[in-house]
């Protein structure tokens, strides 16, 4: 990549998914620094990374984009200690959570006019993203940017690994995803709690769920807790849940209650 194509990218929030976007970044020639609650400085000393302890020190490191990849509940304590008068400069953030109205909302309200927001859903992690990131959906909603260029740079980070990228409002993805996302980690964690496992004549469908149940499983409680706490519509799916397996069991024993054996089918 060329010198004119490169950004200096600064990570908050150096965890598990700031790192797996990190090493596609450096890949491509990008220059990085970080900082994060927990010391990174090996690691980083390990990638090519420059790691600061201090948020002082790493706002005066002079960046073109602030990747924010912390956790949502943590991030309005985090946006909030930022001394932002460091910066010197205009400057990109790009926030990467799994919700999207809060951050929006949240750096609106907190960022000063001359900083462009670009709020992001990469819609994969460090197992689906594990052999590439062909076909898979980067969602983003240009919330207030002025520099073009840069922010095209950064969507390009994305683009060029073969991303499906798809632009949308905050408010559709947490729409979407209410359905989708949350409603597949509710349903995984309710597998665990059965503690569902293998059996020896598994059906194709039950297999199924045992598959889904493990990489929700592998997600952190404080991540699924933020898909319901800050996704104004997760409430709604939840319930609407809870009405369709009250419907299901209803059924049911409405088909007991008439005498009847139900069909038998393979799931």
């Amino acid at each position: 990549m060329s010198s004119s194509q490169s950004l200096k990218i600064g990570i908050v929030g150096f965890g598990t998914f700031g790192q797996f976007l990190a090493n596609t970044m450096i890949k491509q020639g990008h220059t990085l620094t970080a900082t994060s609650r927990s010391d990174y400085s090996k690691l980083c000393l390990q990638m090519g990374i420059r790691f600061f302890r201090d948020i002082t020190s790493f706002l005066d490191a002079d960046m073109d984009v602030i990747l924010l990849c912390t956790s949502i509940s943590s991030l309005s304590e985090v946006v909030g200690s930022m001394p932002l008068n460091c910066l010197k400069r205009p400057t990109l953030f790009v926030d990467v959570l799994s919700v999207k109205e809060h951050p929006k909302n949240l750096l609106l309200r907190v960022l000063r006019e001359e900083s462009d927001i670009l709020c992001t859903h990469p819609m994969f992690g460090k197992v689906s993203g594990k052999s590439g990131w062909q076909n898979l959906t980067f969602m983003y909603e240009k919330v207030r940017i002025r520099d073009e260029v840069t922010c095209s740079k950064f969507l390009q980070i994305f683009a060029s690994e073969g991303c499906k990228m798809v632009e949308m409002s905050c408010e559709e993805h947490d729409k979407a995803a209410a359905k989708s996302q949350f409603i597949t980690h509710t349903i995984g964690r309710a597998l665990a709690e059965m503690d569902v496992k293998p059996t020896p004549i598994d059906t194709k469908g039950f297999q199924a769920l045992v598959q889904l149940k493990e990489p929700v499983m592998g997600c952190s409680f404080d991540l699924y807790s933020g898909l319901f706490m800050h996704n104004r519509f997760a409430r709604q799916e939840l319930e609407n849940l809870e009405h369709a397996l009250h419907k299901v069991k209803e059924m049911l024993v409405q088909r007991m209650n008439e005498g009847q054996s139900p069909e038998r089918t393979e799931s």
